[in-house]
């Protein structure tokens, strides 16, 4: 049985291309990148062409680039990290309802401690109202962190125009990139972005590695604290051979950038065509082809259970979810779908099906033929269905 997988948001396969890079950091070229001998300044000179090869990438520069473990540390980093030295100015934060989880609790965590959080509320198709940020910003207001794209329904928020008006307002400004590095243009200068999260897994690089772009003169407390290694701001010895594959699979992914978009986005236009046609059935997020991601589909189907759709699904050798991966144990229904507006049942109905490079027409086809049965299968046992009358 030929394995399909269609959950690039969780997780991306390690790019052959970046093994090879990575390989001679395992075990020839395995210095401490703090050392004084040969060795040490082998490795740290491999991480600084890495530092170099990711700030180009956003436009960015080196010294501006944190690296970490990956898009959780990078969000707690930020938030915390701004948070605590800037109260004397204020404790009052903006986001979005529709935030990952490492920003959300980051938030929730705050409020306990005295902060105060502003959870913006976002449109049907997951866009935050520019006017409503500009409204709940005040003297008071020491952070706004909105993410650049969704991981569940793919929706790219106008970062450029937040960050301006938080440049305006002297406002400090994180946005979570985790989903769209790699696959979208980022100019962090031309965006007004103070700070940036993203993770190597999700574009072909390895898991346990990430960076935080933090712009020059950030006022930002460290989560720990140690060596004093990343500037002060991420102590502890170097993951090298980690941060080696992450500059790799950057470098390859901003090369395929713009053709891979085009060809997922149109694998997904013909995704979406076939699965509409199945009655009941709607895209959760924005228009393929409009601001959102090229490779993210999020389907909705009334009268099943999305949970149910995944595990047959996953009988047939195709993987996708049901929402963020981080998640897919918790039984609620996903905080993103409900802030879009849908009912907890048809949250519940949801499915997300995101592409990747190895991706073929034919797979879409096989995709489609399988959820069509699916459903019609879980309809037959679902006490609400009433053969669409």
């Amino acid at each position: 049985m030929k394995r399909i997988y269609l959950d690039h948001a969780a997780t991306t396969p390690l790019d052959e291309r970046v093994l090879r890079e990575m390989k001679p950091f395992f075990s020839e070229k395995y210095g401490n990148a703090s050392s004084l001998h040969s060795f040490g300044r082998e490795a740290r000179e491999a991480i600084e062409r890495a530092r170099e090869t990711v700030a180009s990438a956003i436009n960015a520069e080196p010294e501006e680039i944190v690296f970490n473990s990956g898009g959780t540390e990078g969000d707690n980093t930020a938030v915390h990290g701004i948070a605590y030295p800037n109260r004397k100015k204020g404790r009052h934060i903006v986001t979005t309802k529709i935030e990952h989880h490492a920003v959300e609790r980051a938030c929730e965590f705050l409020e306990k401690d005295g902060f105060e959080v502003t959870y913006l509320e976002v449109d049907r198709e997951g866009f935050i109202d520019l006017p409503k940020l500009e409204a709940a910003t005040g003297k008071e207001t020491i952070l706004v962190s909105v993410m650049h794209a969704n991981n569940e329904i793919g929706t790219i928020e106008p970062i450029a125009e937040i960050g301006k008006i938080c440049r305006e307002r002297e406002i400090y400004f994180h946005t979570d990139a985790v989903q769209s590095v790699g696959k979208e243009k980022i100019d962090i200068k031309a965006m007004n972005i103070d700070l940036l999260s993203a993770s190597g897994h999700k574009f072909y690089g390895p898991k346990g590695v990430g960076f935080l772009y933090v712009r020059k003169g950030t006022k930002l407390r460290p989560l720990m604290h140690g060596g004093g290694h990343e500037k002060g701001l991420r102590s502890g010895t170097e993951n090298v051979v980690g941060i080696v594959g992450l500059a790799k699979a950057l470098e390859i992914a901003e090369a395929e950038r713009e053709k891979e978009a085009a060809r997922k986005r149109k694998l997904a236009k013909g995704l979406v065509k076939q699965a509409l046609e199945i009655e009941n059935s709607w895209m959760n997020g924005p228009e393929i082809g409009k601001k959102r991601l090229s490779n993210n589909v999020n389907l909705g189907f009334d009268f099943v259970e999305g949970e149910s759709m995944v595990l047959m699904l996953d009988d047939k050798g195709i993987a996708c979810s049901t929402g963020s991966a981080c998640s897919t144990k918790d039984l609620r229904p996903s905080h993103v779908l409900l802030a879009i507006g849908l009912k907890p049942w048809q949250a519940h109905g949801s499915l997300r099906l995101t592409m990747g490079r190895d991706t073929k027409e034919k797979d879409i086809r096989q995709v489609i033929e399988s959820v069509n049965e699916i459903v019609g299968k879980l309809r037959e046992i679902s006490p609400m269905y009433k053969g669409g009358n």
